[in-house]
């Protein structure tokens, strides 16, 4: 069992920066990989970014320039630096973690940015 806890949500005007991050514990095994996705009202959930165990990324096109993902191992921790954003950036952005064929989520933390 898998454990996922994300904090660093918050209201914030255009423009401006967040940091999320998301604490894993339980049985995570040593190779897997974690993620941020994100829900907007009325909206299908869809892939911010992942990062490997290794490092590898993978980020949304909308994002990629404004968003970096990054992990620390030792912390079993996930973080989403986000800088430049948007109204559109608001959702809820819950964290993933994928290890074998399991797939762990976090409850998410709400996100709103304001014009």
């Amino acid at each position: 069992q898998v454990q996922l806890v994300e904090s660093g949500g918050e209201l914030v005007q255009a423009g401006g920066s967040l940091r999320l991050s998301c604490a894993a514990s339980g049985n995570i095994f040593r190779l897997n990989n974690m993620g941020w996705y994100r829900q907007a009202p009325g909206k299908q959930r869809e892939l911010v970014a992942t990062i490997t165990s290794f490092g590898t990324t993978n980020y949304a096109s909308d994002v990629k320039a404004r968003f970096t993902i990054s992990r620390d191992n030792a912390k079993n921790t996930v973080y989403l630096q986000m800088d430049s954003l948007k109204p559109e950036d608001t959702a809820v952005y819950y964290c993933r973690l994928s290890q074998q064929t399991s797939n762990y989520w976090g409850q998410g933390t709400q996100v709103t940015v304001s014009s």
